[in-house]
């Protein structure tokens, strides 16, 4: 079983999203479970402050080293669980992809900290953090909704969340390629009709169909993908003539 714990200063935001669909589901199958952690807990001092003002002056405040590291410590040991990674959501972060949803799906054990500050003590990142994330480049007002993102798309990929475990296999990405199109009934809505191969029955001949139409819309929407990936002869074939067809 995975274990995800999550330091927040607003456990609430949690609720709704770890509380439904796959993911409540993920839990009734006993595949993961979530620790939602106010690290406000673990703050040393009378009025449980975990923020202050910046060395050398500048505008908001900044996260304090103390109750991350020691909240980080305490969640260690609970866990009896070695090495955890240790992910820090910020804009600085390296930019998350499938890949890296893949990696941290192999993980016994996974500690995200959300800040909702103007930044964290440096030494948070030097000492206690092993994965910085951003999901993008903008900014957020807090770490929570990034954490949300990554966890959505890293429990997905466990075994038995989804009720095919193809299903995952051939995501956008996944494969190096977006995903090709999908239809269902009716074959014929409003005269606009599902490609017939799709109702051929011929399965080599949709699988064919299937490669194609990946190569094609990854190529007029996010064609810098081709250039991370080893195409096969025949994908190189099916594209070449994709080209020669937008000519």
């Amino acid at each position: 079983m995975m274990l995800i714990d999550i330091l927040t200063l607003f456990p609430e935001m949690f609720t709704g999203v770890l509380g439904h669909s796959i993911l409540h589901k993920a839990v009734e199958k006993k595949v993961v479970q979530y620790n939602v952690i106010n690290f406000r807990e673990y703050a040393d001092n009378k009025h449980a402050s975990v923020d202050d003002y910046p060395y050398g002056g500048g505008a908001g405040m900044v996260l304090t080293p103390q109750p991350i590291f020691d909240a980080v410590s305490a969640l260690k040991e609970n866990a009896g669980k070695t090495n955890p990674r240790v992910i820090l959501l910020c804009p600085q972060g390296r930019r998350y992809e499938q890949c890296i949803a893949e990696e941290l799906a192999k993980e016994e054990h996974l500690i995200f900290i959300c800040g909702h500050y103007e930044g964290y003590d440096e030494r948070i990142r030097q000492y206690v953090v092993t994965d910085e994330i951003s999901i993008g480049d903008y900014v957020l007002t807090g770490g929570e909704l990034g954490a949300m993102v990554v966890i959505d798309s890293v429990v997905r990929l466990l075994p038995e969340v989804l009720g095919n475990q193809e299903s995952h296999m051939k995501d956008s990405f996944s494969t190096g390629l977006l995903e090709h199109p999908h239809y269902t009934r009716p074959a014929d809505f409003r005269g606009m009709k599902v490609p017939e191969v799709l109702l051929s029955g011929n399965h080599k001949l949709i699988e064919e169909w299937r490669n194609k139409e990946a190569l094609r819309r990854t190529l007029s929407r996010r064609p810098d993908l081709l250039d991370k990936i080893e195409l096969t002869e025949q994908q190189e074939k099916w594209l070449r003539e994709i080209k020669k067809e937008l000519e």
